[in-house]
């Protein structure tokens, strides 16, 4: 296993006085800052198959190219590396798509340093950091089954054809008013299914039912 003091850690922020600190503190935490890039464009130009990072902080709202778009293109192109979310959006769609693109962990930039030590770690150690922000079990899943065969049978899952659309749509940037709409239901049958789901499923979020459908193959990676 890998130990802390001997990671390597490559920093991903358009903002340059933010990453300066962000470097400093990482290093007071005993980690080896590699290099420190302003965009995903400029990170695949410095990465070297023959010294890689073993974990990336990866801002999202970047220039050129985005967090999204580079850490679904680190999952394809280098799977090893692991990718910490580091951003000021909290919201469920920003959490899910980085998820689904391949972070194994997702923290606010103005988290208390305490935490960003612990999801390094986390994530070094474990390949996974979960936090209150995203389901660490779901994550876990992702990352062990992700390789494996899906049994993806409606049936097996316990769903049906309604919950199986309701699932995918939720997947989707549309709103629960929106996925009402589309289903040509209620949004009060709409909150029916949510709720039911979030009982079956054992989960608590909208980020939990969307983790569960890429898990079972009900919604895939881009």
């Amino acid at each position: 296993m890998l130990m802390n003091n001997t990671a390597k850690i490559v920093l991903v922020d358009d903002h340059v006085l933010l990453r300066n600190g962000l470097a400093a503190l990482v290093t007071s935490l005993g980690y080896t800052i590699l290099y420190e890039c302003s965009n995903g464009r400029q990170l695949i130009e410095k990465l070297n198959k023959n010294n890689e990072p073993d974990l990336i902080l990866m801002d999202i709202n970047m220039p050129e190219l985005d967090g999204f778009e580079t850490t679904l293109w680190l999952k394809k192109n280098y799977p090893l590396i692991n990718v910490l979310a580091l951003s000021m959006y909290d919201n469920e769609s920003s959490i899910i798509r980085m998820i689904k693109n391949g972070a194994k962990g997702y923290i606010l930039k103005d988290t208390d340093p305490s935490e960003l030590k612990q999801a390094i770690s986390s994530v070094i150690s474990k390949g996974f950091y979960y936090s209150d922000l995203v389901s660490g079990r779901l994550v876990r899943c992702i990352r062990d089954d992700e390789d494996d065969e899906h049994d993806n049978n409606k049936a097996m899952l316990g769903l049906n054809e309604k919950e199986i659309e309701f699932l995918k749509l939720a997947a989707t940037e549309m709103t629960y008013k929106e996925i009402a709409q589309q289903m040509h239901l209620s949004p009060r049958t709409i909150d029916g299914y949510r709720d039911q789901l979030f009982q079956k499923l054992n989960v608590v979020s909208r980020v939990g039912l969307v983790l569960f459908a890429v898990k079972h193959g009900i919604v895939h990676c881009n």
